[in-house]
C-alpha cells in the first residue's frame, strides 16, 4: 500500500490568540474525520499553530483508498429466464442498465429469495484528487465568531490567507484553497527570517521552520515559555504566577519566545494585589512574580517574539508601558474612595439593565427583596443580604471598573471595606459574581451565596419573562452560565432551597403583568435541563437523572443526593435484576393500580410461600427505610432495598399475579404496589437501563 506524509499549512495574517489552540485542534480533527469518510487511512496526526499559521502533518496517508465492493439487486432469479432457458426482458434490461451482458450477472440470496445482482468494485478515492476540497470545506466550517474578507475575492476566513502549503511526500498537490494556489513555500519568522522557505518534503516542516526561528508546535512553544518564565522568576528570588489561560494566550502571540523580566516602583504594591495582577495579566500579558508567601514582588516577566540584540531596551519599553497603567490605577483607587458606594446608588437609575426590565437600580431593589426572602429560607442574616444587594452594582460606576472592567466586584469589596461596611457585605459584592465561568470558584460566604443565587434567578426570570430565552449559540445574557451557577451554588454550598419556591419569589419582585404567565414553568424546566446536562458532563448515565427527575422534585441539593445514590445503586450486582423487576412491576400496575382500592395487604390472602416471603421482607424493612429516608441517606436506602432481590425473583418465578380470582389478584397487585413504592421513595428505578 503506497503512503506518503501529508503536510497542510495555512499561512495567515496574525490570528486571534484566544482560542488558537482549539482552532488548530478542530482543524486537524475535521481533516482527519474527512479523510476517514473518504476511506483514506493514515498514521499519527500532529497539529501546529502559531500567530501566522495553522498546520498539520498526517503520517503515512494512503495515496488511494481501497476499492469498494458494490452489489445492486435486480429482479427475482425465477423471473430471469423463460421456459426455454433464455434470458427474459427483465434480466436483459437490468444487465443493459449496468452496461454488462446478462451472463455477467450474479445470483445472490436475500430474505425474499434469490435475486439477480450486478456486482462491481468501485475504485477508491485518490488523495491527490480530494485533498483540496476536504481542506477548504473543513476551513469553512471552523468555528469563528467573525470572519474577514480581503482583496477583490469574496473568500472569508478568520484572517487574510497569504500562502498555502500542501505537500504529499515531496510533491505539491495542485489545487486552490481560500483563493490561494497550493505550493511548497512557507514563511519564517517575520523579523529573523522574513523570506520564503522551500520545503523539499512534508516531514521537514518543523525542522525547516525551527531553523527560521519559528517553533511551530504549540505544545513545545508553551513548554519553552513556561521554563523560561520560571527561570526568570528564580533569578528574581521569586516564583512566577503562571495562569494556564494566560500561558496559552502568550503562546499564541509568539513564534520564537524570549522571556525577559522587568520592574515597577514598589509604591504600586500599596494597591490591591488584584489590581496589579489584572493590569499585568489582562492588559500587558505579563506574568506576575510572587515571594514564598504568595505576595507580589515589584517585578514582571514578559515574553518577546524575537531575540533582541539589546534586551535592555525591550525591557525598558515594557516598563514604560506598565508604569502609566499602574499610575492610572493608583489615581482611580484614591479618587474612587472619596465617594462611598452608598452615595452612588441613585446614579444606578441612569444605567439600563435591560430596556423592558428597567435600570440597575431597579435590579438592586429586586435583589434586595428576593435576597431577603432566600436569606430567611437558609438562615442567613437578611439585613446583610439586603445591604449587599443595594450596593451590589455600585462599583460599576467607579473609575476603576470603568477602566478595568474585569475588576467589577473586586473593586467593590475594597471600597466597601474602606467605607466601613460589614466584611460579609463587602465579600458579597465580589463573590456574588462567582462562578465567573464554568468550573470556576464558587462564593464561600453565606451572604455572598444568597446574593449570587438571587442575582442569577432575577436575571433568568426577567429575561425568560420577556421572551428572550437563549436560542442555539445566542445567549447574550449568559443564561446558561447563570443557570449552572445557581445549581452549583445550591448543591456545592449545600443550601436547602426549593427552586419552584425561589422562582415564584423572584416573579413577585416584578410589576404585575410585565412578564409572561408561563415564566415560572419555563425557568424551572430550563434549570432542570441544565441540571441534566451537568450530570451528562460528569458522565452520569442519563437514565440515572431521568429516574430521579420522574419524581418531579424541585430541591437541587435533594435531587443531587438522590442522583448520587442511584448512580451508586447501578454499580451493585443486584441492580440489573432489580431495575428489570421494577420495570415489570410498573408494566403490571399500569392501568391496574388506579382502580385498586386503597386497602392494606391482606395477609390471609397470601397463599403462596413466595408472596408471603416478599410481604414479610418489605414489612421488615419499612421502619429502617423510613429512618433512612428522613435522614436523606438515599444510598443506604437503595442498598437495603437491593437485599430484596431474592424474594422478588422467587415471587415472579412462583406466583401468578393476574389470577382469575379478583381478591387474590388485587391483593398481589397491592403487594407489588408496596414494592414499587419502596423504591419510589428515592427514584423510579424502572427508568434504569443497566448493562445496555
Amino acid at each position: 500500500m503506497n503512503t506518503e506524509h501529508l503536510l497542510i499549512e495555512i499561512g495567515c495574517e496574525e490570528l486571534p490568540p484566544r482560542g488558537l489552540l482549539q482552532l488548530a485542534q478542530t482543524f486537524a480533527a475535521g481533516v482527519t474525520e474527512a479523510l476517514a469518510e473518504h476511506g483514506l487511512g493514515h498514521g499519527e496526526v500532529q497539529h501546529f499553530a502559531s500567530p501566522r499559521r495553522l498546520a498539520m502533518i498526517v503520517e503515512g496517508l494512503q495515496l488511494q483508498a481501497a476499492g469498494r465492493d458494490r452489489e445492486i439487486l435486480g429482479p427475482p432469479a425465477q423471473n430471469a429466464r423463460d421456459q426455454q432457458g433464455q434470458w427474459t426482458r427483465a434480466a436483459l434490461g437490468f444487465a443493459a442498465k449496468h452496461q454488462v451482458s446478462a451472463d455477467e450477472l450474479a445470483i445472490t440470496e436475500t430474505a425474499k429469495g434469490p435475486r439477480l445482482a450486478f456486482r462491481s468494485v468501485s475504485p477508491g478515492a485518490k488523495a491527490v484528487d480530494c485533498l483540496g476540497g476536504i481542506i477548504e470545506t473543513v476551513l469553512n466550517q471552523l468555528p469563528a465568531p467573525r470572519r474577514m474578507r480581503w482583496g477583490a475575492a469574496r473568500t472569508e476566513f478568520v484572517r487574510p490567507v497569504r500562502w498555502v502549503v500542501l505537500l504529499l511526500g515531496d510533491k505539491v498537490v495542485p489545487c486552490r484553497i481560500l483563493d490561494q494556489a497550493a505550493g511548497n513555500q512557507t514563511q519564517g519568522h517575520r523579523v529573523h527570517s522574513n523570506t520564503a522557505l522551500t520545503l523539499a518534503a512534508a516531514q521537514e516542516y518543523a525542522e525547516v521552520l525551527m531553523q527560521a526561528r519559528v517553533m511551530a508546535s504549540f505544545e513545545q512553544r508553551r513548554e519553552r515559555i513556561r521554563q523560561q518564565v520560571q527561570t526568570q522568576a528564580a533569578s528574581l528570588n521569586g516564583a512566577a504566577d503562571i495562569d494556564p489561560e494566560l500561558l496559552d494566550e502568550v503562546t499564541a502571540l509568539v513564534e520564537w519566545p524570549q522571556a525577559l523580566s522587568g520592574n515597577f516602583e514598589e509604591r504600586f504594591l500599596q494597591l490591591p494585589p488584584e489590581v496589579l495582577v489584572h493590569v499585568m495579566k489582562q492588559h500587558q500579558k505579563y506574568f506576575p512574580v510572587v515571594d514564598d508567601g504568595g505576595h507580589l514582588l515589584p517585578h514582571f516577566i514578559t515574553v518577546a517574539n524575537l531575540e533582541s540584540k539589546d534586551p535592555a531596551q525591550v525591557i525598558h519599553g515594557n516598563e514604560r508601558v506598565i508604569r502609566p497603567r499602574l499610575s492610572d490605577a493608583e489615581f482611580f483607587f484614591e479618587s474612587d474612595r472619596k465617594t462611598p458606594l452608598a452615595e452612588r446608588t441613585e446614579r444606578l437609575k441612569g444605567v439600563i439593565f435591560q430596556q423592558k426590565l428597567g435600570s440597575l437600580y431597579d435590579k438592586t431593589l429586586r435583589l434586595s427583596g428576593l435576597g431577603t426572602l432566600i436569606a430567611e429560607d437558609v438562615g442567613v442574616q437578611a439585613g446583610q443580604v439586603q445591604r449587599a444587594a443595594l450596593l451590589s452594582k455600585t462599583d460599576l460606576l467607579t473609575q476603576m471598573v470603568g477602566e478595568f472592567a474585569g475588576l467589577q466586584g473586586t473593586a467593590g469589596r475594597y471600597y466597601a471595606l474602606h467605607d466601613g461596611e460589614h466584611p460579609a457585605v463587602a465579600a458579597a459584592l465580589e463573590q456574588h459574581y462567582w462562578p465567573r465561568r464554568s468550573g470556576a470558584e464558587l462564593p464561600g460566604e453565606p451572604v455572598a451565596m444568597t446574593l449570587a443565587v438571587a442575582d442569577r434567578l432575577d436575571t433568568l426570570v426577567g429575561i425568560f419573562g420577556i421572551g428572550q430565552a437563549p436560542t442555539g449559540s445566542r445567549d447574550p445574557f449568559a443564561l446558561r452560565r447563570a443557570a449552572l451557577g445557581v445549581l452549583r451554588i445550591i448543591v456545592e454550598g449545600e443550601l436547602e432551597l426549593d427552586l419552584r419556591h425561589c422562582i415564584e419569589q423572584a416573579l413577585r419582585q416584578y410589576p404585575a403583568g410585565l412578564l409572561r404567565e408561563d415564566t415560572a414553568a419555563l425557568v424551572f424546566d430550563y434549570l432542570v435541563e441544565r441540571f441534566r446536562a451537568w450530570y451528562e458532563d460528569e458522565r452520569v448515565a442519563v437514565e440515572v437523572f431521568k429516574a430521579v427527575a420522574a419524581k418531579d422534585l424541585s430541591q437541587p441539593l435533594d435531587i443531587h443526593r438522590r442522583v448520587l445514590a442511584v448512580d451508586a445503586f447501578t454499580r451493585l450486582p443486584q441492580a440489573k435484576a432489580l431495575a428489570a423487576a421494577n420495570k415489570r412491576v410498573s408494566n403490571i400496575l399500569e392501568g391496574q393500580a388506579d382502580d385498586l382500592p386503597d386497602a392494606k395487604i391482606d395477609k390471609d390472602l397470601l397463599l403462596e410461600p413466595a408472596e408471603q416471603l416478599l410481604a414479610e421482607a418489605i414489612e421488615s424493612k419499612a421502619g429502617k427505610l423510613a429512618e433512612l429516608l428522613a435522614s436523606g441517606s438515599y444510598t443506604e436506602l437503595l442498598a437495603s432495598l437491593a437485599e430484596l432481590q431474592a424474594p422478588i425473583d422467587s415471587f415472579f418465578d412462583q406466583v401468578m399475579v393476574m389470577t382469575d380470582d379478583p381478591a387474590l389478584r388485587n391483593n398481589r397487585l397491592r403487594l407489588l404496589r408496596a414494592l414499587r413504592d419502596s423504591f419510589l421513595q428515592v427514584a423510579d428505578i424502572s427508568q434504569l437501563v443497566i448493562g445496555k
